[in-house]
């Protein structure tokens, strides 16, 4: 088994700078859905349970795109679109009715609470798999 190339790999150049957003986000999340599950779980059992799975979602995005071998890049692709469609279909539900969840969650509002970061990194992150798959087709046909 040979090593993708330089071009392939998700987690070299511009994906180190992806990878330590998607980890600080990963990190913030985390903490943030432990601290309501504990505490707070009974008082809005959706919003804190959404706010967990998002921070699994970047916790597992943040390894497939650092690893970036063609099973993790898959993975990859599969969280940071789950990504894309949470953060925009919470988004959009939490703006259409603000209590909807009862309490806010990473998403709502399209990711307000966290400077709009995760609205914008799926995209971003989408991108950049494209990018690398892209690059990876081209190295093939030279």
């Amino acid at each position: 088994m040979t090593e993708p190339t330089a071009g392939r790999r998700t987690g070299r150049g511009f994906g180190r700078v992806l990878v330590t957003v998607y980890g600080i986000l990963a990190f913030a999340a985390l903490g943030r859905s432990s601290y309501e599950l504990v505490v707070k779980f009974g008082e809005a059992p959706v919003a804190y349970t959404l706010s967990t799975l998002a921070a699994a979602v970047y916790v597992v995005a943040t390894f497939a795109l650092a690893i970036g071998t063609p099973a993790w890049r898959v993975t990859a692709w599969i969280t940071v679109g789950i990504e894309a469609v949470g953060v925009v279909t919470i988004g959009a539900l939490s703006l259409a009715d603000p209590d909807v969840f009862g309490e806010s969650t990473v998403w709502s509002g399209f990711g307000q609470g966290y400077g709009y970061v995760p609205l914008v990194l799926p995209f971003v992150g989408l991108w950049w798999l494209w990018r690398t798959s892209r690059s990876t087709s081209e190295e093939r046909t030279a």
